[in-house]
């Protein structure tokens, strides 16, 4: 008997064995599989860890406080150390005199008001409201929403760093009285080491100036050899928005007649404000056609020139307008002084002379380059006081400058990823015309007609069709569509092009050209439909022209030059691109496009027609006490970081 059950024990033993064994291997095997995900998530967490964000704001998007002590008289409101001056509505409303002290800089040397004298806020809060409260907040709120986004998807405090500037002074004078470029440096350098990895640089329309300017300086404190490595150790990706690359139009308009803003003060007060800053001239338009040499190169090469050599491609003079929709200024010149109150402008045509000598003014046009170049200023030196200090300023601070001058086309940066993004197709000012006013001085010009680029076409005030050389569309407003496009000419010869709706969208109206053919100084012009009631992003991207880079043009239907840092389609977009950047399982350079779901609850909503959560594989319905219609009971059905692997 003991012998006969010898076998069956065995069999039941050698069972028990191979169960417990293939379990133990599953358990391993599990075990492993956890460990993989585990570490996977590990490192993207890891490198999301290391994604920090450098904000450069633009003109006038930053606070500014004072630093002084200045009593006003005949108001109660007086300003004391780190008052708000930029912007604090209640105190330009009771005592604009004592707020101008603090604002106006001296315009020859920049300095402050004896009296008073101001300087930019630090840290997020300067650059997310411009004067916080109830009812103004929202009103002055600029990368608010660009830093409520980054919380919502899990950036942590520290990764977030804001750069403000005093944008009243040149670029040489940031340098000069606060070190601005050399704090920026070791702000690069202080992200790097505190998150272990390079930045992402998010600048805004005079911001890409900023950046710009300090690139070129970068280039004198770094060693050459080094010049490359520093930026590939501390630059991962370089988003310019909204960049006047080519200058802006109203410029113009703010300089000769004065451009409010939307405060409550003159047009007059205006001019004599914004006159008094250097870095008014910063964004004038200047000529597509004209260079100057790298005179940074001259601290290398034992070169002993001091100033930059500018000169113009014949282009320049065989073409109208400077590569410009039109001539910018057409301006009457009052001839009360005689022909020879005009030693600037002798090279005149002599069919001007008739007019001069009966006493008629004389109307005089001006392109991109006798503007940045100082012509028009010369021309009108013996009318207008302004026009000598700010020829004083152009000279100084920007022809003259030993590290840049800014008025020549850019160059793509050499950062691994550079994506400019701006607006488009917006009724957008191109040219101006003006005349005396028979007023003094702040007010003595007055614009009588303005051109405007609209739908490919020149319009005047009146709706009149104008001659020139109009682009394939039009601008965000501020900046023309010619200025910020040229971008483009940092793409490659061939690039893919696709065009996307701006809302969520399931993929069905996208429209994709590959491989497209392009060439330098060419507009790139999509064969693409467009419907009238949709707005879309229309992506240039080039990952191939030059090995290990990318680069990327963004166009945004109908986005607005000052708001464009608050769309959510462009929020959404940067965030994916970002994501996409990061996750070490992406196999393309930029992210897909074929689809574009719901990420956050605010983009869940109620579809009426229906009567259910729109995008019901993403959003449900899901009440939450305080809710006041349905369209906020609608919400997300998994986390956000779910939803982002559907873009990988």
């Amino acid at each position: 008997m003991r012998a006969a059950a010898a076998p069956g024990a065995r069999a039941r033993f050698l069972l028990a064995a191979s169960v417990l064994l293939l379990a133990t291997a599953s358990a391993v095997v599990v075990a492993a599989v956890a460990a993989d995900a585990s570490t996977e998530e590990e490192i993207r967490s890891k490198q999301r860890q290391r994604l920090s964000g450098i904000i450069i704001p633009g003109f006038a998007s930053a606070q500014l406080r004072a630093w002084s002590i200045l009593d006003c008289p005949y108001s109660p409101l007086d300003f004391n150390p780190l008052d708000l001056v930029w912007l604090d509505t209640t105190k330009l409303l009771s005592a604009v005199n004592c707020w101008l002290k603090c604002m106006l800089l001296d315009p020859y040397n920049q300095t402050d008001h004896p009296e008073c004298k101001s300087r930019p806020d630090s840290g997020l809060s300067a650059v997310t409201e411009l004067d916080p409260g109830y009812i103004t907040g929202p009103l002055s709120s600029v990368w608010k929403d660009w830093v409520k986004w980054c919380i919502e998807f899990g950036v942590e405090a520290n990764a977030i760093i804001a750069a403000p500037y005093d944008w009243r002074l040149s670029p040489s004078m940031l340098e000069e009285r606060d070190l601005y470029f050399h704090k920026l440096k070791l702000t690069f350098e202080t992200a790097l080491k505190h998150r272990g990895g390079p930045s992402l640089v998010f600048a805004h329309s005079l911001g890409n100036n900023v950046f710009r300017y300090f690139l070129e300086w970068l280039k004198l404190e770094i060693a050459p050899k080094q010049y490359l490595q520093w930026l590939d150790e501390h630059i991962h990706a370089y988003f310019a928005v909204g960049a006047p690359l080519l200058g802006s139009t109203q410029t113009i308009e703010a300089t000769l007649s004065g451009y409010t803003f939307g405060l409550p003060i003159s047009e007059g007060t205006a001019r004599l404000l914004f006159n008094s800053f250097a870095s008014s001239l910063w964004m004038m338009p200047f000529s597509k056609y004209c260079r100057t040499d790298e005179a940074h190169w001259k601290h290398f090469s034992g070169s002993s020139r001091g100033h930059h050599v500018y000169q113009c491609d014949e282009q320049e003079y065989r073409s109208n307008y400077s590569g410009w929709p039109t001539n910018i200024i057409n301006i009457e010149i009052p001839s009360n002084r005689g022909v020879d109150a005009y030693p600037s402008v002798s090279d005149i045509a002599d069919v001007n002379l008739p007019n001069m000598e009966c006493g008629l003014p004389t109307q005089l046009s001006f392109s991109a380059r006798e503007i940045s170049d100082g012509t028009f200023f010369k021309a009108i030196e013996d009318y207008d006081p302004d026009s000598k200090r700010l020829l004083y300023q152009l000279q100084k601070s920007y022809t003259g400058d030993p590290i840049l001058n800014p008025f020549t086309p850019w160059e793509r940066p050499p950062i691994k990823n550079v994506f400019c993004i701006y607006g488009i197709d917006s009724k957008t000012e191109v040219g101006y015309y003006f005349a005396p006013s028979g007023k003094p001085y702040p007010d003595n010009w007055i614009i009588t007609d303005v051109i405007y680029e609209f739908e490919g076409s020149l319009l005047s005030r009146s709706g009149n069709l104008v001659e020139g050389n109009p682009g394939a569309t039009s601008g965000d407003e501020t900046v023309s569509y010619n200025s910020l496009s040229w971008c483009k000419n940092w793409l490659g010869h061939r690039i893919n092009i696709t065009r996307a709706p701006q809302s969520e969208h399931d993929g069905s109206d996208i429209q994709v050209e590959m491989n497209v053919e392009h060439h330098h100084d060419e507009d790139i012009v999509p064969n693409m439909t467009r419907s009238p009631r949709v707005k879309y992003i229309t992506y240039y991207e080039d990952g191939e022209s030059i090995p290990g880079r990318t680069t990327a043009v963004w166009e945004l239907d109908k986005a607005n030059h000052r708001n464009i840092v608050r769309s959510p389609a462009l929020m959404r977009e940067v965030w994916l691109q970002m994501w996409h950047d990061i996750h070490p399982e992406a196999q393309t350079k930029f992210v897909t496009k074929a689809k574009r779901g719901p990420l956050r609850d605010n983009d869940c909503y109620w579809d009426y027609g229906k009567a259910r959560c729109a995008w019901p594989e993403y959003c449900e319905y899901r009440y939450v006490f305080g809710d006041v219609h349905l369209g906020q009971s609608c919400r997300l059905k998994n986390s956000s970081s779910d939803l982002l692997w559907h873009y990988v």
